[in-house]
């Protein structure tokens, strides 16, 4: 029952914060300000989820394939690759790595 209880109270908190964003006047979401951290929030985000998911085994820091595979994508950002190619580059260092014992 505490399984749905938590279920319900999700869902609600997801209605409630939506709600917010659409009560927020329109004048607020047009200032400079709000429009910069509205495009860079999402980046920021994502960037710590990936360091976190990357770099973190419980309440440790690790060093592993994964680190090489996100080394490998990094640079194959920064030669502007395709997309499928990054997290191809990605799979196959990781997959790499993790084959010779890393």
């Amino acid at each position: 029952m505490n399984t749905w209880i938590a279920i319900g109270a999700t869902a609600i908190g997801c209605y409630v914060v939506k709600l917010a964003g659409l009560l927020v006047p329109a004048g607020v979401l047009e200032r400079p300000v709000v429009r910069r951290l509205a495009a860079l929030l999402p980046v920021a985000l994502l960037a710590a989820l990936t360091a976190q998911q990357t770099f973190a085994d419980g309440h440790t820091l690790v060093l592993d394939a994964r680190a090489a595979g996100l080394a490998a994508a990094a640079v194959a950002v920064v030669l502007r690759a395709p997309f499928l190619l990054v997290v191809a580059a990605a799979v196959v260092v990781t997959a790499g790595v993790r084959a010779l014992g890393g």
